[in-house]
């Protein structure tokens, strides 16, 4: 039953590392990995129980006969409900910043990018609109933030290969922003939530590095852009009759959904509850704001149909389906022994956690970032050295799987998103982009060496 479950996984790693070419949604793939798996575990559950936790099994039955359904209590009660409240926290966390993120954006809370932004120069631009993808992703899901910069992007540049090069540019900023914070990636909150980091640590070591594979292939795709770029500015985003707010109520809206997210690790710290919990007292005081501030609106019953883009609703829905498929798929790997094996098996045939690393990234771009990030993250438990709270291992497979993901449009959920929306084809990012994120991720990777080495 071991090989069964190990031969599905490895099944479902290729056809996820193929779905641009066989149109298979990674989603359903990952969904179909976490409940099939577990349901072959429970088939042998008496087998892997006996192995991994006899003494639990025994405090469990208190004298009682075992039997299969006892087993199947026991795992249901104390193994499965564990691994779905890590993944449902994950998700919980995700859900909100999204909603957070379309509260903001249906209100205009971002329209102000749009100003900033409204040149023909393409340095200015490509520049002005990546800043805002890398520092908005850092606090809100990156595949959502990516996703409306590409809209912004694509209402405004008319030529098809200029959109292709700055969505490139977009996506790469979008990952790089989220993977250095505890918040902007479900790798980092993942971390954050078992404990193997601290969000203060974790965004001190990580933001030089994140920063420098944002800008080394920033510059790079800026060389090919010309200096004036095809735009055409249309008229203000319409979004119905459901809001008319001021400037100075964007603002505090804008402040309230971002200052809030910045306060989530001291709530966290503070009350040692899942920052989930932090996420959606958030979401629930923007929600509060903003009824308050378009009380008119809907008292009159004014409310129209917003204009949510369709990329964004099913990106969304996409990618919390995706990160609880593969939680529960990996929480069945681990329950076999299968990771203590292969994480045994790394330690005596590589023993260096940098060409782990460096492994991981190529994968990343492969498979999917996320997907590589926790195979990773769970072949060891917290313990000591490299492995330790804050240890090298931890922020080297962040780093790694985000940029790494970025090596070619298939590595991310974002990347995908740029995919569809542009058209773009895997030969031509690999041939326009690939090299120019290798040598900021070469770079940003010899600087966290530098930085874990050094202090």
């Amino acid at each position: 039953m071991t090989l069964i479950i190990v031969l599905m996984l490895v099944f479902a790693y290729l056809l996820i590392a193929t779905g641009h070419l066989t149109g298979v949604n990674k989603a359903a793939i990952a969904m179909f990995l976490g409940t099939a798996g577990w349901v072959v575990y429970v088939c042998y559950g008496t087998d892997y129980v006996m192995a991994q936790h006899p003494a639990d099994y025994a405090e469990y039955l208190a004298g009682g006969e075992a039997s299969s359904v006892a087993v199947k209590h026991f795992i249901y009660d104390s193994i499965f409900l564990k691994y779905v409240g890590r993944a449902a926290a994950i998700v919980m966390f995700l859900l909100a910043t999204m909603s957070i993120i379309e509260l903001l954006n249906n209100n205009g809370c971002f329209d102000f990018i749009t100003s900033w932004i409204r040149t023909r120069n393409s340095k200015r631009l490509l520049w002005t609109i990546t800043l805002a993808t890398f520092l908005i992703s850092a606090n809100l899901d990156n595949l959502t933030t990516a996703t409306l910069m590409l809209v912004i992007m694509r209402s405004i540049v008319q030529n098809r290969r200029q959109r292709m090069l700055i969505g490139a540019a977009i996506v790469i900023a979008a990952n790089c922003g989220g993977c250095f914070t505890v918040i902007g990636d479900p790798t980092g909150l993942l971390l954050w939530g078992d404990g193997a980091v601290t969000a203060s640590h974790f965004s001190a070591y990580l933001a030089l590095p994140a920063l420098a594979a944002w800008v080394i292939p920033t510059i790079l795709i800026n060389r090919e852009l010309p200096d004036r770029l095809d735009t055409q500015w249309a008229a203000a985003p319409y979004r119905g009759d459901d809001t008319r707010l001021n400037s100075w109520q964007r603002m505090v809206m804008l402040f309230v959904g971002i200052g809030g997210l910045w306060f989530i690790p001291t709530f966290h710290n503070i009350t040692k509850l899942s920052p989930f919990l932090g996420a959606l007292c958030v979401l629930s005081v923007l929600w509060v704001i903003n009824e308050a501030f378009n009380h008119k609106l809907m008292n009159a019953d004014q409310m129209a149909q917003r204009r949510i883009p369709r990329a964004l609703q099913y990106g969304a829905i996409q990618q919390i389906l995706f990160v609880m498929g593969i939680m529960l798929g990996m929480g069945v790997m681990k329950e076999t022994g299968v990771l203590g094996d292969i994480a045994e098996w790394l330690d005596a045939t590589v023993g260096n956690i940098w060409l782990i690393g460096i492994g991981s990234g190529f994968l990343s771009a492969i498979v999917d970032t996320f997907t590589i990030a926790i195979s990773n993250l769970s072949f060891y438990s917290v313990g000591t050295g490299d492995y330790a709270v804050n240890g090298a291992y931890w922020e080297v497979i962040a780093y790694c799987t985000a940029v790494g993901g970025c090596l070619l449009s298939v590595g991310s959920i974002s990347g995908m998103a740029l995919m569809k929306m542009e058209h773009v084809k895997l030969g031509w990012y690999l041939t326009n982009c690939s090299l120019k994120v290798l040598a900021g991720w070469l770079v940003g990777l010899g600087i966290l060496w530098l930085e874990i080495n050094m202090y």
